[in-house]
């Protein structure tokens, strides 16, 4: 395969539609309709497990123990914001993610909402960035 980059999924979903790539590497908010209206063929979902939204799709772990390729959001403030901002935010944000009608859209689009505590997800990004810092290490990739 060859990599092709893309100035962002709606570009690249348009070509695999059109013919023009073979495979690309979607996310399931961007492609879930297109996999649904039968646009595009999904393979496998990139979790650890099936997607709700799509269930009869498999997961790449299914075939690949262990795989896990996530994607995920989080909210960040800059490094000095006063903590009680940070809980007040953290507080309302995940309020807003318990919401059932907000929970819904989201597994509408095939994701999941995980409301968290700053330290929590401070710990969630520590051990991403030591994960895929091992996967760049063992490929050899280097900056353009």
């Amino acid at each position: 395969m060859q990599h092709v980059p893309y100035r962002g999924g709606g570009p690249a979903l348009l070509d695999l539609i059109a013919g023009q790539v073979q495979v690309y590497f979607a996310g399931m908010p961007e492609a879930i309709e297109y996999v649904r209206a039968a646009k595009v063929r999904a393979l496998a979902v990139t979790t650890t497990s099936r997607a709700e939204a799509l269930p009869e799709i498999p997961a790449l772990a299914e075939f690949v123990p262990g795989f896990d390729s996530s994607i995920w959001f989080g909210l960040n403030a800059p490094r000095n914001t006063p903590i009680s901002i940070v809980d007040l935010l953290n507080k309302e944000i995940n309020a807003g993610l318990a919401d059932p009608r907000i929970k819904a859209r989201y597994a509408e689009l095939g994701s999941t909402v995980f409301p968290t505590a700053p330290a929590e997800f401070a710990k969630f990004i520590a051990d991403e960035v030591e994960k895929w810092g091992r996967v760049v290490k063992f490929s050899g990739a280097k900056p353009e």
